[in-house]
């Protein structure tokens, strides 16, 4: 692959990077990068096998990262644009000549004999993979080199010695590689010493026993990171590749990745939905599971948004599409995973910079182990050099590295398969550990779909002021706008055209209707422009102590007032009840008023504190960061900057796009106890983690002192290594089957007294 001419500004560029399929694989090509100048803006993604970056080509050619890459032992190929298709199928053709994958060769930095576990087709064998050709070719030779011990004993010492430099060879070659390009202490090095002194001092059977068992485990280690990953690649197949673009009366079959928004496609019953869009016309149970998690097919209907992926069960659909395949519900889960897996947890990092110093340090160990009582106290040469070469075997740093990004990946893996989109590491470690859950009201803790209960003309009609406030709203998306303009719709009632319009977070919303300015306002902002006499004010509170929104619809003079009800989820008091066993603390932060709020509060359990604006929650927050984690859960606009204040933003998957952004998790099921499920899932995680590493730094601690001792040989060290590596990604695994809290009984929803005019 050639370099282009230099460019004097940054070039964006982006590799699918074959072979780089792992946690530690990343860290590799990481560093590496990050010894180059003019390299900005690395991410990386193993599930993809993707490398981004912003190069300066003046100060590095881009066939210095190509020639680099391949040093490593993987294959870059340049993707020349996006692909227009679901990210995630990121398939550009292989850079095949010098493509080494099938020989031995690719360590745990995925460069060691033994970890080669590229991309292959869904259901190919084990063995008919470039690692598994690898084990196999080493374990005949070794098989061949036993049974030479019994028919011809001086050409079995040949025959291991064979095995051994087969497997060395390549691993050597990459170590030389990784030290030139600035990581000299690999674990192809540490593998590659051990195997070779096991030779020179005569141990030959055992130096071909550590590079056959290190590709085994390096095989399974593959496996195991294949099935961490199939889940979430799994998700860019859910969407249908055809849609049936409908034209007129006609329908004609079209790629689902060429669909434009507001064109207008047909669903047949039994059909996955090819994009993210509104139902125009139809009735139909969709099964949602395959994207959200949500097991029990749910009824949707004219106006309603479906997401791609989703099956139609029954009824023919027409349905709108508001995105494009790049933006679909699809598309932007494995993007929050992709973004997922460059945020490590604080543990993740620690053990990073943690292994820096310690792989040189087990080699700087091994060799005072080897040198120093032979020089020093006229110790035999042979048997502490065995034990240095053992060390070298024991202090491989495998399970310690993978200990916490296979867990992360798993965790983040098991929460995509059921509605729980968490944004990284950092974000999973994190939730665990908040004591207080602080949640908005309305669309969080409340359905978000509230309805007019009643109208109080003070001027006009109910009419009237009904035209009046649906003209105002006809361009907010806010649930008590949609309330306001459903009930219109229901009446008959044509809103009136406006000008001007204007959205006052937490405030009001106003617009121009023939010439005057019309607010409708919560009650505490409309008091600070017009004058609300002691009996309005006394039929506010009336209102309000029932549990309804009030909102005045002003001029210059009070018009009139719209009573809203939004009932709490069916789950809320059932999560709420559930995080209280977890330890943990709720809140409820709202912008409406106080006696709707504590009316909701009183049902559900939890404190309140209401009238907020949105820089009021922003101080709240930041005093229940002093006392502990907190978490922030909401939906909307105004959440926005509570969502980014907080230890933890949690958004609803049903809020606004600004929300999702600046969360840290959504919840696709826009279930409360999704909340609790992301703690559980948490806690979950980082035991399993605080599991691995005891594992991992116990397993070669005890192994360290009987090595000392004279009690561990090769073939223990060999085991202590591969078998460590492998128990940790299986019990990394097991969070895979991670099945959530019991969602118990859900609390009933709130029944509101008769409205009173």
């Amino acid at each position: 692959m050639t370099a282009s001419p230099p460019h004097t500004d940054d070039l964006p560029l982006t590799y699918f990077v074959d072979g780089m399929d792992c946690a530690s694989c990343v860290q590799k090509v990481e560093r590496m990068i990050a010894t180059l100048p003019g390299t900005a803006e690395v991410k990386t993604s193993f599930s993809k096998q993707t490398l981004t970056l912003a190069l300066d080509e003046t100060q590095t050619p881009r066939a210095t990262i190509e020639r680099n890459l391949k040093l490593l032992g993987y294959t870059p190929s340049l993707i020349p644009a996006p692909s227009p298709a679901v990210p995630g199928a990121v398939t550009p053709s292989r850079a095949a000549p010098d493509h080494d994958h099938s020989a031995p060769g690719h360590d745990h930095d995925h460069d060691a004999p033994g970890h080669t576990h590229e991309p292959v087709p869904a259901g190919t064998p084990w063995y008919r993979t470039g690692q598994g050709k690898l084990v196999v070719t080493s374990g005949l030779l070794l098989a061949l080199a036993w049974l030479f011990g019994f028919i011809e004993p001086q050409w079995s010492v040949y025959g291991y010695v064979a095995a051994t430099l087969l497997g060395v060879w390549p691993l050597a070659r990459k170590a030389y590689a990784s030290a030139r390009l600035g990581d000299p202490f690999s674990i192809n090095t540490l593998v590659s010493i051990a195997a070779i002194g096991a030779v020179l001092i005569g141990e030959a059977a055992e130096g071909a026993v550590v590079v056959f068992f290190f590709a085994i485990g390096e095989l399974l280690e593959g496996v195991a990171a294949g099935r961490a990953r199939a889940g979430i690649q799994a998700l860019a197949a859910l969407a249908p590749k055809t849609a049936l673009l409908l034209e007129g009366t006609q329908t004609r079959e079209v790629p689902a990745d060429a669909l434009q928004v507001g064109q207008t496609v047909q669903v047949n019953p039994g059909a996955r939905l090819p994009a993210d869009g509104t139902i125009l016309t139809g009735t139909s149970n969709l099964d949602d599971s395959p994207v959200t998690g949500e097991s029990v097919p749910v009824v949707k209907t004219v106006g309603d948004s479906v997401f791609a992926g989703s099956i139609n069960t029954d009824g023919v659909l027409t349905v709108r599409v508001d995105k494009g395949a790049s933006d679909n519900t699809i598309a932007r889960i494995i993007h929050l995973v992709e973004e997922a897996e460059g945020s490590k947890a604080p543990t993740a990092r620690f053990i990073d910079r943690f292994s820096r110093y310690y792989t040189p340090g087990v080699v700087a160990v091994a060799a005072l182990v080897a040198v120093v009582p032979p020089l020093l106290f006229g110790a035999e040469w042979y048997p502490w050099i065995y034990k240095g070469i053992s060390l070298l075997l024991i202090g491989c740093p495998c399970a310690l590295v993978l200990s916490v990004p296979a867990s992360i990946t798993s965790g983040i893996s098991a929460g995509a398969r059921r509605g729980l989109l968490i944004k990284g590491g950092a974000a999973l470690e994190s939730i665990g550990n908040v004591k207080t859950v602080a949640f908005d009201k309305t669309g969080t803790l409340t359905a978000g779909k509230p309805r007019v209960t009643g109208i109080v003309p003070l001027q006009g009609s109910e009419m009237d002021v009904l035209q009046l406030a649906a003209s105002v709203e006809s361009g907010s998306s806010h649930p008590l706008a949609k309330a306001i303009l459903n009930e219109a719709k229901t009446r008959g009632i044509t809103p009136l055209s406006i000008t001007d319009a204007q959205a006052l977070p937490g405030k009001a919303v106003t617009a121009t209707v023939n010439g005057q300015t019309v607010h409708v306002s919560s009650p505490r902002y409309a008091q600070t422009l017009v004058t609300l006499d002691e009996t309005l004010q006394a039929q506010i509170a009336a209102l309000e102590n029932e549990g309804r929104t009030v909102v005045v619809l002003h001029d210059t003079r009070a018009l009139g007032l719209i009573a809203i009800r939004d009932e709490p989820r069916p789950d809320a008091r059932a999560a709420l009840a559930q995080l209280q066993r977890l330890g943990v603390n709720t809140l409820m932060l709202t912008g409406d008023n106080a006696r709707t709020g504590q009316a909701i509060g009183r049902d559900l359990g939890l404190d309140v504190q209401a009238d907020l604006l949105p820089e009021d929650k922003l101080k709240i927050i930041a005093g229940l960061k002093a006392q502990g984690g907190i978490a922030m859960v909401g939906d909307g606009i105004n959440d926005a900057p509570a969502l980014a204040q907080s230890d933890v933003g949690i958004a609803m998957g049903g809020g606004t796009d600004v929300a999702l952004e600046t969360a840290d998790a959504a919840l696709l099921r826009e279930r409360v106890m999704g909340v609790a499920d992301l703690v559980a899932l948490s806690r979950a995680t980082m035991g399993n983690i605080k599991a691995n590493i005891a594992f991992a730094l116990g397993l070669k601690a005890i192994f360290l002192v009987t090595t000392l001792l004279g009690y561990t040989d090769l073939w223990m060290a060999i085991l202590a290594d591969t078998g460590a590596t492998v128990l940790v990604t299986a019990n990394a695994l097991r969070l895979l089957r991670w099945k959530g809290t019991p969602e118990g009984q859900a609390a009933p929803p709130a029944v509101a007294a008769p409205l009173r005019a």
